[in-house]
């Protein structure tokens, strides 16, 4: 099964943070799901870097870059579509970046792991 990283999942997959599901760590351990992330994502965890929002051990493009070969995730780029059906979207949530991965989780056919609970409010299937 295919199924879409949200930016804090990448993220605390990659801490072990104990914040992570039982279910999402299960669903990401498993070597038969093909897990995607997104490049929303990456531009997400760039900006909150370069404001001193987010700690790394390493500079974005090497962190992201090593956690993508070393879980074997697929990236996803932003295509135009998927920007597009951002404006399609009921207004329920504000962060931009989550209203990108709706989309792409809406147009890829794909579930979003993800904790948000607003994110439910959407027409898109969530796992945690």
């Amino acid at each position: 099964m295919k199924a879409l990283l949200d930016t804090h999942t990448f993220l605390w997959w990659n801490m072990d943070a104990p914040q992570l599901s039982e279910r999402a760590r299960v669903f990401i351990g498993d070597g038969h799901n093909e897990i995607y992330f997104s490049a929303a994502s990456a531009w997400e965890i760039a900006i909150k870097f370069a404001k001193g929002r987010l700690e790394l051990p390493d500079p974005p493009d090497i962190y992201i870059a090593s956690r993508l070969s070393r879980h074997r995730f697929v990236p996803l780029p932003v295509q135009l579509s998927h920007a597009l059906q951002v404006y399609k979207l009921p207004d329920i949530h504000q962060d931009p970046f989550d209203r990108l991965l709706i989309a792409q989780s809406q147009l890829e056919n794909m579930p979003l792991l993800s904790m948000d609970t607003e994110i439910n409010q959407y027409d898109v299937t969530t796992i945690w």
